[in-house]
């Protein structure tokens, strides 16, 4: 059975599939959770293995033979609170503790913006902040080599490959693009100096190799 596996949680969204084809592009070789059979085809046509996994349930399965995890799932703008603590939180926090079952050894996870002190973030998505904090928390205190990535509001632009990690003043400038967030997890899959880091992403006029430089 292959062992360097790298598990892609949440595959079927658009940061998801973009770094899925990221990876595979590379020849990585991926597994993808998903939760409906009818998902599956885009990823086998790209390679990729396809796992069939329910975030509300137990999906410790999924990690069997994996080295690395991306964490890209959320319960999305369209759900209640309830699913914010179901997906955002516990099923990350599960996520975190499989993966320190099964001896990963990287963790990327995709968080948000403002999730390092809910406290300053907008009063509407507060709850959604809390989730991810808690899960960022048990992330960096955990023993697995993890990546914490906190994009700004997230929008369908074509990537331009330049950002900046300084959250901009102006709440209308704190926007990234999907293509640049899985940009970004490709490169924090490639580099080691990015372990141990916790930054927030913006579009900006870095290229991405400039702005994750090590200190």
């Amino acid at each position: 059975m292959e062992t360097n596996i790298t598990l892609v949680i949440g595959a079927n969204g658009k940061i998801g599939k973009k770094t899925v084809k990221l990876l595979r592009d590379e020849g990585v070789l991926v597994r993808a959770m998903i939760r409906d059979q009818t998902q599956a085809s885009d990823f086998e046509a790209l390679g990729a293995e396809v796992v069939l996994a329910d975030l509300e349930a137990d999906f410790s399965a999924a990690f069997e033979g994996c080295q690395n995890v991306i964490f890209t799932a959320g319960s999305g703008a369209s759900t209640g609170f309830d699913k914010t603590l179901l997906i955002d939180l516990w099923a990350a926090i599960k996520a975190i503790n499989y993966a320190g079952e099964y001896d990963v050894q990287r963790f990327i996870m995709v968080s948000s913006r403002g999730a390092t002190n809910p406290d300053n973030g907008p009063e509407r998505i507060k709850p959604y902040l809390v989730a991810k904090h808690a899960a960022d928390f048990v992330l960096q205190t955990s023993n697995l080599n993890y990546t914490i990535l906190q994009p700004g509001r997230l929008v369908d632009e074509t990537g331009k490959g330049l950002i900046q990690t300084i959250r901009p003043t102006e709440a209308t400038e704190q926007m990234i693009s999907r293509d640049d967030v899985a940009s970004v997890i490709f490169y924090s899959f490639n580099h080691e100096h990015t372990i141990g880091t916790t930054v927030e992403l913006f579009n900006g006029s870095e290229p991405i190799s400039t702005a994750l430089a090590p200190d």
